[in-house]
């Protein structure tokens, strides 16, 4: 396997590692994971939309961190938190 695949494993495996943590710790709306070819930012992306929350919760940081994830800038939606990570 060459190391660019392997790369790509990994990283698909964190970001879906990461979606299942954070279904199981905050108010998800929706949370999706993208790969590199349908995402604007060429990398695995995890996509959620947290309920009722201002800013992003430190239990979302902590997750984002413990995945090695980047999270992106994403405005705020009305009572809706926005959230997008890659890898």
């Amino acid at each position: 396997m060459s190391e660019t695949v392997r790369c790509t494993v990994e990283n698909r495996k964190r970001v879906k590692r990461a979606a299942r943590a954070l279904r199981e710790t905050v108010p998800i709306v929706l949370v999706e994971t993208m790969p590199p070819v349908c995402s604007e930012h060429d990398a695995w992306t995890l996509d959620a939309v947290l309920r009722d929350t201002e800013g992003v919760p430190p239990e979302v940081l902590r997750e984002l961190a413990l995945a090695d994830l980047t999270l992106q800038p994403m405005p705020s939606q009305a009572e809706h938190q926005h959230v997008v990570a890659t890898a």
